[in-house]
Order: C-alpha cells, then sequence, then structure tokens
C-alpha cells in the first residue's frame, strides 16, 4: 500500500457510504475520495434505521472500506453534514468523528471514522458485522 495509509486523511466507513453501496452519498465518495481497499475495526455494527451504527470495542469485527481523502477539509465537513454533525442540526448528534485505529492488510492505521453516539439497547445488532451482506437496497 502507498504511504497514503499513513496521512491523517484516511477514512473507513462501513455502512450507507461503502464502496458497493449504491447510494447517492456513496457515490459521491468515491468519485471525490480514492479507494484503498477493504479494512476492518474492532467493535459492534447495530441497526439503527435502513443505516448501521458502529460501537468500537476489542471485540467484534466490523468490515468495512478504507478511502484516502483528495480534500480532507472540504469532505469531512460535507460527510458531517450528512450524518448530521454540524451546528445546523442541534445536539444530541446521533454520530462523532473519530479517530481511530483499522486495519488494511497486514497493517494497523489510523483513520476518520464515525462512531454511533447514542444507547443501543433495544437496536438490532448486525452479526458478522458486515452491513453489506444484510443491507436493503437503496435508491436514494
Amino acid at each position: 500500500m502507498p504511504d497514503t495509509l499513513s496521512d491523517p486523511a484516511c477514512l473507513f466507513v462501513y455502512g450507507t457510504l461503502r464502496a458497493a453501496f449504491d447510494g447517492a452519498m456513496a457515490r459521491w465518495l468515491r468519485a471525490n475520495a480514492r479507494l484503498l481497499g477493504p479494512a476492518t475495526i474492532g467493535g459492534y455494527l447495530y441497526r439503527v434505521a435502513d443505516y448501521p451504527g458502529l460501537v468500537p470495542g476489542s471485540e467484534g469485527l466490523v468490515l468495512g472500506d478504507l478511502f484516502a481523502l483528495n480534500d480532507a477539509a472540504s469532505t469531512l465537513a460535507r460527510l458531517d453534514a450528512y450524518e448530521e454533525m454540524t451546528a445546523d442540526h442541534p445536539p444530541p448528534h446521533e454520530y462523532r468523528r473519530v479517530r481511530w485505529r483499522v486495519q488494511v492488510a497486514d497493517e494497523a492505521v489510523e483513520a476518520w471514522v464515525y462512531i454511533y453516539a447514542h444507547d443501543v439497547a433495544g437496536l438490532e445488532r448486525i452479526v458478522g458485522g458486515d452491513f453489506l451482506a444484510c443491507a436493503r437496497p437503496t435508491g436514494s
């Protein structure tokens, strides 16, 4: 893998932003960032609605994709708005964006990731940690 893996402008996605997902924002991300490949993070996925929430942890494994961001500041600003984390959306926010260690190939790297910030009690856990394996089609 290129030096990009050590770059702070990497993003790990695990739900409706994944490269194989056919949603408007997934297509936008593919057009505005470079897919580095599959990656994993420790934790669990929960079905929030027609999208997942990630709760990181040392147990469990979540499958996703790692992207290199061409213009990190503007890409992350647009994604923060998509995730309703901006001043236009009053708290409490559903997600928080943090730097987290992800595994890509045989290397651990830090990447931005959107972590679910609410209680998961009552939410269905996505067994196997792969949202695409159980995602419902979308036309958005």
